[in-house]
C-alpha cells in the first residue's frame, strides 16, 4: 500500500495537517522504537499544557530537522553560504497558517525580524509539520520584548564532567537561590546539562539580567570549586560552566518539553528538586515517557505564579568588583567589556587599559 501523503492531528480546537507522516525522524535504538513525523506532532499535542506554559506569547525560534536526526545530518552554524539539512528558523516560515501570530524582535546587530509567537497548541504542532523538534523561546513576552521575565541559569558540563556533576551543582544553586529569596524551577536540558529558570518581574533590561546571571555564577563559583564562569573554554577545566551569556538578547535555551536532536528522542523535562537530586540519567525522559508523566502533574505548574526581584543578584555582581565579562562573538563591542580575545593568544602590549586593540599592533 502507498504511504499516506498527510495526516491530521487534533491540537486544541484545530485539526492540523501533517505531511509525510510516516517519515522517520528518530531511528530506533536499543531502548526506544523509531519515531515518525506524525508521532512528533502527536507528542507536542499531548504535552500541550506544559509546552504552552513555556512558549505562550514568547518570540520563538525553531530548530528544524526536516530530514530527521541522523549522524550524517549536521545543524547549520550560521556561516554565510553554508548548506545544511538542519537549521534554526528565526523568521516566520512561508506558508504559515492564518492563526499563527508573530512579533517583531530586534537582534544585537540592530536588524529586526518577525518571529513566531505561539498563542495556542496548534502552532507548535504545525511547526512539527515543518520539521521542528526544539523550540527556543525568548525570555520575554510579546507585550514587552525588551524586558525579560525570566532569568535562565544554564549549568553546562565541560569535558571531564558528567550530568551527575551538574545535578550536584544544581543542589548548591538551589540553596543559594533560597538564601537570596528567589524561586528556581529546574529541568533537564535533554542532554548532559541542567537548566534552572527563575521567573522575574519584567522591570529590567537584558544587560541587567545578564549581570544578575554573572553575579549568581560568581557566587556559586566561590561556594563550589567544581563551578566556573570562565568564558574561554581553555580556562574552564573539568568544571560545570555557568553560561551567563544565555541571558543576552537573542540567546535562547531549549524550552521545557522540547525534543532534542539526539538518538532516543529525549525531552528537556521539568523536575521537582527532589526528583533531580536522585536522577542519574536524563535519557529515561523521552517522547514515549513524558506525556504520561505530565498527565500526572507538571512540576512547573506554579511557575507563572512567581515573579522575583533580581536586585539581590545585581548586588552580588557589584560586590564582586570584577566587572564585565565577554559577550558572544557576534555581538558588537559592549560597554566595559574586557578584550574579546582568547587568553592564550593575547599579547598584553597590543591592548590598552580599556580593552581595545592598539592601532599599531
Amino acid at each position: 500500500m502507498p504511504k499516506p501523503s498527510a495526516a491530521e492531528v487534533v491540537a486544541g480546537d484545530r485539526a492540523v495537517r501533517v505531511s509525510s507522516p510516516d517519515r522517520v525522524i528518530y531511528e530506533a535504538t536499543d531502548r526506544t522504537p523509531e519515531v515518525t513525523k506524525l508521532m512528533v506532532a502527536e507528542y507536542f499535542a499531548s504535552v500541550g499544557d506544559g509546552l504552552m506554559r513555556a512558549l505562550r506569547d514568547r518570540p520563538t525560534a525553531l530548530e528544524r530537522w526536516p530530514a530527521g536526526v541522523r549522524p550524517e545530518i549536521k545543524l547549520a552554524t550560521g556561516r554565510p553560504g553554508e548548506k545544511a539539512d538542519a537549521f534554526y528558523q528565526k523568521r516566520v516560515p512561508k506558508g504559515a497558517p492564518d492563526y499563527l501570530e508573530s512579533i517583531e524582535v530586534t537582534f544585537p546587530s540592530g536588524r529586526t525580524a518577525d518571529e513566531i509567537c505561539p498563542t495556542e497548541i496548534a502552532v507548535p504542532v504545525w511547526c512539527a509539520h515543518m520539521g521542528t523538534l526544539t523550540f527556543h523561546p525568548w525570555p520575554v513576552r510579546r507585550d514587552d520584548v525588551d524586558r525579560p521575565d525570566e532569568l535562565r541559569i544554564d549549568l553546562d558540563p565541560q569535558p571531564g564532567t558528567t550530568f551527575t556533576d551538574a545535578v550536584r551543582v544544581a543542589g548548591v544553586a538551589r540553596e543559594l537561590l533560597e538564601e537570596l529569596g528567589l524561586v528556581g524551577f529546574p529541568k533537564t536540558s535533554g542532554n548532559r546539562g541542567v537548566h534552572i529558570y527563575v521567573r522575574i518581574k519584567p522591570e529590567w533590561e537584558f544587560v541587567d539580567v545578564r549581570h544578575a546571571a554573572i553575579g549568581f555564577g560568581r557566587e556559586l563559583e566561590k561556594r563550589d570549586d567544581g563551578v566556573t564562569t570562565k568564558w574561554w573554554k581553555e580556562e574552564r577545566g573539568e568544571r560545570i560552566f555557568v553560561d551567563f551569556n544565555q541571558n543576552c538578547r537573542d540567546r535562547t535555551i531549549a524550552s521545557a518539553y522540547s525534543l532534542r536532536p539526539i538518538p532516543g528522542a529525549p525531552v528537556s523535562t521539568p523536575m521537582t528538586w527532589a526528583e533531580l537530586a536522585t536522577l542519574t540519567s536524563p535519557a529515561e525522559f523521552n517522547l514515549f515517557s513524558v506525556p504520561d508523566r505530565l498527565a500526572d502533574g507538571d512540576p512547573w505548574a506554579t511557575i507563572d505564579d512567581v515573579a522575583c526581584s533580581i536586585e539581590p543578584l545585581l548586588r552580588l555582581y557589584d560586590e564582586s568588583g570584577l566587572g564585565e565579562m565577554p559577550y558572544p562573538p557576534d555581538y558588537p563591542k559592549m560597554p566595559g567589556e574586557p578584550p574579546r580575545v582568547q587568553p592564550s593568544k593575547k599579547v598584553e602590549a597590543h591592548w590598552d587599559e580599556q580593552g581595545n586593540r592598539r592601532p599599531d599592533s
